[in-house]
């Protein structure tokens, strides 16, 4: 490691360890000495002067948080000491220069997609079960171990095998430590190639609640039924929930008025027993795989690519390695005049004023700031803030206020102009950085990536977190080394090596828009993909942060 401190911004007034570093220590950083008041772990805070009660902590180079109280110098930035303090923000007409990064490595590069009609590019190819309501939702999941297990798209083989050797090791009185886990046999015996899997959109939804929750449902399935990734489309139904299969298709027909993937669609009050219902789905599913198995991979140019960004699980390195690295990713991928999608708003928190001098006009920038503002006054009217989004992992490891949080967070997106403002299911159409209403929630934000038009998302993480999708392969990008290490059956990209200082950001985000190529062509798989993290929670528009 070539340094232990870190400012991140020549405005800031804290310091970050980048390594454990211990009380009565003097630090020594850009001509000055700082005598650590206490421990001072890796990822945290110290303070470059003495603070009063009141005085404003400057982080990322921008309000995160207010004093509580006098803070000697050298003293850890924590929630005791101070809280969560972030800019009023307001439309002032900025200008604002983008200055594009060098693309010449990567132009005339392609990646080899499937090709839609209407133009879109797919990274995968998936067949997608879709219920209209959850009472469907052990239907799904009986085809779903009918289909996996025959057309080789289960996980779970090594773990039935292991628990058979166990059953069988306990009936012999044989020692349960001496059992192994069998490797997975996954992905050897699938007869159609060019799918590459079944996905099921299981959720709590359609019924109950209040009619509003359903609509919002039936315009988030159409999304994905018309996503870039998917082939063709089974659509189970009861038949008395709120959501009606008509609702459904006229938001299929809305959302694209030429659609023409192969859709099948049963209602289980129309069917003369559920047996009939599942044999039936499963026979039509069958001809319909038959069919998207034709569609075969080919050279795209990179322009086609839209890329989600997300992170979770965050610690003090995310906004400092990893975000910073598929922030320039994300620019590069601008520059090639492909799309970058920027959700999670309660993590736009304090950098808002920054989002909306990057716009390229005032209706894209009030677009925002009303967005914005309506979801903090839900928030506050149910008693909560933007404030208690950060997690106790994430206060844990250093991410003490939301702003602090919300500036590292936005670091993903890069710095190119916002071009869109997307409401929640509604489809990025335009080149170009979009920012999309979502929740910080994990799954809840990835879920509205994809129904945005996401067919790639970069998922940094410094704590580690399994979370996946079904229709859209998502790339886990960790903040440290010592993460990859100790969970390396998730963590596709490394950007240790950034905090080790042995990359630039530069160098780590022409990395990782390699992977990106490889992933969107087939040649390496997700590990979120290869471990069926299928994760979907649709957002109700309720308090969630």
């Amino acid at each position: 490691m070539k340094h232990r401190v870190l400012k991140v911004n020549s405005k800031d007034n804290v310091i970050v360890a980048l390594t454990n570093l211990s009380k009565g220590e003097t630090i020594s950083f850009e001509g000055a000495d700082y005598i650590l008041q206490e421990d001072i772990p890796a990822k945290h805070k110290f303070f470059m002067q003495d603070m009063k009660a009141g005085d404003e902590v400057i982080m990322y180079g921008v309000l995160v948080g207010k004093a509580q109280l006098d803070i000697p110098k050298g003293s850890r930035m924590s929630t005791e000491n101070i809280k969560h303090a972030a800019e009023p923000y307001d439309y002032r007409n900025a200008t604002f220069e983008w200055h594009a990064p060098d693309v010449s490595k990567f132009k005339g590069r392609t990646f080899n997609g499937y090709h839609r009609k209407d133009g879109k590019v797919g990274t995968a190819n998936y067949w997608l079960f879709i219920p209209t309501v959850f009472c469907e939702n052990r239907n799904l999941d009986v085809i779903r171990e009918a289909l996996h297990n025959e057309l080789g798209y289960a996980v779970t083989d090594k773990y039935k095998q292991y628990t058979h050797h166990l059953v069988n090791a306990y009936k012999n009185g044989s020692s349960l430590e001496e059992i192994d886990l069998t490797p997975s046999t996954n992905g050897q015996h699938r007869p159609f190639k060019n799918v590459d899997g079944i996905k099921f959109l299981n959720h709590q939804g359609g019924c109950g609640g209040i009619r509003q929750d359903a609509a919002i449902l039936s315009k988030l399935l159409a999304a994905y039924a018309d996503h870039p990734n998917v082939g063709g489309v089974t659509v189970l139904s009861l038949g008395c929930q709120n959501l009606q299969v008509e609702d459904f298709k006229a938001d299929l027909k809305k959302h694209n008025p030429n659609f023409d993937k192969p859709i099948y669609i049963f209602e289980q009050q129309q069917s003369q027993s559920e047996e009939q219902l599942i044999a039936d789905a499963i026979r039509k599913t069958f001809e319909g795989l038959i069919e998207i198995n034709k569609q075969e991979r080919k050279p795209s140019s990179l322009d086609k690519l839209c890329i989600g960004v997300k992170c979770g699980g965050s610690d003090g390195f995310s906004g400092i390695s990893a975000n910073p690295s598929v922030g320039y990713c994300s620019d590069l991928v601008v520059a090639l005049g492909g799309q970058i999608l920027l959700a999670e708003f309660p993590e736009l928190c304090g950098v808002e004023q920054e989002l909306v001098d990057r716009s390229v006009n005032e209706q894209t920038a009030r677009k925002f700031m009303s967005l914005m503002k309506s979801y903090d006054e839900i928030v506050t009217n149910a008693g909560s803030s933007f404030s208690m989004n950060p997690s106790p992992g994430n206060i844990k490891d250093g991410l003490i206020t939301d702003a602090i949080k919300s500036a590292g967070a936005a670091k993903k997106g890069g710095t190119s102009p916002v071009v869109d403002v997307l409401d929640y299911t509604e489809p990025a159409t335009k080149p170009g950085l979009s920012l999309v209403c979502t929740p910080g929630n994990d799954v809840e934000a990835t879920t509205g990536k994809a129904a945005s038009g996401a067919t790639l998302i970069l998922f940094t993480t410094g704590l580690g977190t399994p979370t996946g999708n079904p229709v859209c392969p998502t790339i886990k990008v960790s903040t440290n080394s010592n993460l990859t290490k100790r969970m390396n059956d998730i963590i596709d990209i490394d950007c240790g090596p950034v905090i080790e200082g042995e990359k630039t950001i530069q160098q780590m985000g022409e990395d990782i828009l390699e992977y990106c190529i490889k992933a969107a062509s087939g040649e390496v798989i997700p590990k979120a993909v290869l471990l069926n993290q299928d994760d979907f929670i649709p957002w109700k528009r309720g308090v969630s942060l």
